[in-house]
């Protein structure tokens, strides 16, 4: 168990510097955006409050750093199914799940409880400790991937998972959604219209045995993404090669990564309008990032 920082006198001081009026940014390391000008800005608590290895579960706060995290997980043979760029915070506001998602799952599953504050400056719980025992409302799910538009994130609990044994990337010309089936578990599958890559993860003999099967050939790491994320369904995306730019595809997933822009999509009105009741609800004053638009893909 680690040593505690007193996160809950943290999150009552972050909860005043958020206060009950005026527009409001709260920043992380700035790996996924900074400061607003003329915008107050304020930063989440950082710090882990404890960590129960039989349990698999763990307690920050939000402005602590994944990789801070990581490397006090590493010591328990443990590890989070998050990106380790950035803050604990961050990832599960911004709700993008990394290049592990297809095998690890979505971001939003590492949540268990989570303390935000809120518009109005209070301090309000979501979730639990434990999957058990938890009713009404599901908080945790609304507030990651709403880009703190709802409401700041303050400390979280979070699911932890086995820390790989062995983990590699490969590479094969051979088609993506063959090796999505064909393969057992695969962590990740990313496709650029020519090239396969894999990550496998799991004992090393068993990696070692499955890339031999699929005749797979072991490169350092996975190519470089492009930076703009598009959302497509599986069967757009053997149209990609002929839409021009470059591009990285999560197989699986949904996800590309471009180097164009997304085309403007059209928002589907009940959508909108269910999206605008939940900000209103939340949010009445428009305060908590302005300008940050929570259905942008990007």
């Amino acid at each position: 168990m680690g040593v505690s920082t007193g996160l809950d006198a943290n999150i009552a001081a972050f909860a005043d510097d958020v206060s009950d009026s005026g527009p409001v940014s709260v920043v992380g390391l700035g790996t996924r955006g900074g400061a607003v000008d003329g915008v107050r800005a304020v930063s989440a608590p950082v710090g882990i409050e404890w960590i129960e290895p039989a349990e698999m579960t763990m307690r920050c706060g939000a402005g602590t750093p994944v990789a801070e995290v990581d490397a006090a997980l590493a010591e328990h043979g443990q590890c989070l199914a998050i990106p380790s760029t950035g803050t604990v915070g961050g990832a599960l506001a911004v709700g993008h799940s990394g290049l592990r998602r297809l095998g690890w799952g979505p971001v939003r599953d590492t949540l268990l409880q989570v303390r935000y504050v809120s518009a109005a400056g209070e301090v309000v719980k979501g979730g639990g400790p434990t999957v058990k025992n938890v009713s009404g409302f599901d908080l945790c799910r609304l507030i990651v991937g709403s880009r703190g538009t709802l409401g700041f994130i303050g400390d979280v609990i979070l699911r932890t998972r086995p820390l790989p044994t062995s983990e590699r990337w490969f590479t094969s010309g051979a088609d993506p959604w063959e090796l999505l089936t064909g393969l057992y578990r695969p962590t990740s599958v990313l496709w650029n219209g020519t090239t396969t890559w894999v990550l496998l993860d799991g004992h090393a003999d068993d990696v070692a045995e499955q890339a031999r099967r699929f005749g797979l050939e072991p490169v350092a790491g996975p190519p470089e993404l492009p930076p703009h994320r598009w959302s497509l369904p599986p069967a757009a995306l053997n149209e990609l090669p002929g839409r021009g730019g470059s591009f990285v595809a999560e197989i699986g997933v949904g996800v590309v990564h471009h180097s164009r822009k997304a085309e403007a999509r059209t928002i589907d009105p009940v959508v909108a309008a269910m999206n605008a009741r939940v900000k209103a609800e939340f949010d009445p004053s428009g305060r908590l990032n302005p300008g940050v638009d929570q259905l942008s893909s990007d």
